[in-house]
């Protein structure tokens, strides 16, 4: 989450006056995340999240993005629920932007990770899938190996001042990935963007999974390839194969993994690496003048996916 576009007292009173919620008592941005412009909405009998869509977040996937989280809200997954105005529509403009209010949900995200978090992570992914399988609609992942491949394109001369060598140590990357890649796994929706920031917990609960704006068509096991990245590295780079191991068995517990889809976790897990060193890159070579949050450093993924490619056997991940 994050600020880009700034709401006037006025333009606000103005969109909130379309919805059922009573009168504005706060309204305050989120200086956190990359993509869109959040602010905490307090009105006077809940709590909200009034998100703007920026440039990243296409406006003719926000219908599938809104949709998909009123579905799996229905069925019990603990996600943000869309709120319908005053004309039943979920979706409007503000500043000139495509704009939601979303439900607020309690909890914290963890900053440091632990084993529990990571084994109730794997259940509520596990559930999250299975819930998705009855959502009629469907996305192709914009971020797979063709979105990387425009990524590198748009990053490939300026790459080498960040690192040298940067460009062409991804490039081969790029190359054995598509060589490597699985092509026939079981395949559902996905959140696509499972980082720590996104999943709330409230005392020994999972409270929320939040910001859907990646959701697409995937394979299931590249998710917990996303997540291995995201929640089983250590600051100082190391990994920590306790909290894969209890990610990955909590998720099996609930959805179990098909043998080929252990087998291709290493690949997975490098794809994974790559889309995210791609995308930090690009955000750290293209900053937005203004924003009140800086780009994360793409090299911490360089060396993510380093590690996934000395992976020799799924073991390595903790699996049993």
């Amino acid at each position: 989450m994050a600020v880009y576009t700034e709401v006037s007292d006025e333009d606000l009173k103005t969109f909130v006056a379309e919805y059922d919620l009573g009168g504005v008592v706060a309204f305050k941005g989120i200086a956190e995340g990359v993509e869109n412009s959040n602010y905490l909405l307090n009105m006077e009998a809940a709590t909200y999240i009034l998100t703007l869509y920026e440039k990243r977040v296409a406006r003719e996937d926000l219908p599938f993005f809104l949709a998909l989280m009123e579905h799996l809200a229905g069925q019990g997954v603990p996600c943000p629920r869309p709120i319908h105005g005053k004309d039943g529509k979920v979706m409007r403009n503000l500043c000139g932007k495509p704009a939601a209010i979303i439900s607020f949900l309690q909890g914290m995200w963890p900053r440091r990770v632990l084993p529990d978090h990571c084994r109730l992570l794997g259940q509520a992914i596990a559930a999250m899938h299975l819930a998705g399988e009855s959502f009629a609609q469907s996305r192709p992942n914009a971020l797979g190996l063709e979105g990387w491949e425009r990524l590198f394109q748009a990053c490939a001369e300026k790459a080498d001042e960040v690192r040298p060598g940067l460009a062409a140590e991804i490039r081969g990357e790029l190359d054995s990935l598509a060589k490597d890649w699985p092509k026939n796994l079981p395949k559902g929706i996905i959140h696509a963007d499972l980082f720590p920031d996104n999943v709330f917990f409230l005392g020994n609960e999972l409270s929320g999974l939040i910001d859907f704006y990646f959701a697409c068509n995937d394979f299931f096991a590249y998710e917990l390839a996303i997540c291995l990245n995201a929640w089983c590295f250590e600051t100082d780079g190391g990994f920590n194969i306790t909290n894969a191991g209890h990610l990955i068995a909590a998720y099996r517990a609930v959805r179990p993994l098909q043998e080929e889809e252990i087998a291709a976790l290493p690949a997975l897990a490098r794809g994974a690496a790559m889309r995210f060193l791609l995308t930090r890159l690009y955000d750290w070579l293209n900053q937005a003048d203004g924003a009140l949050v800086r780009p994360k450093n793409p090299l911490e993924f360089l060396q993510r996916l380093r590690f996934h490619k000395g992976i020799e056997s799924p073991t390595a991940y903790g699996i049993v």
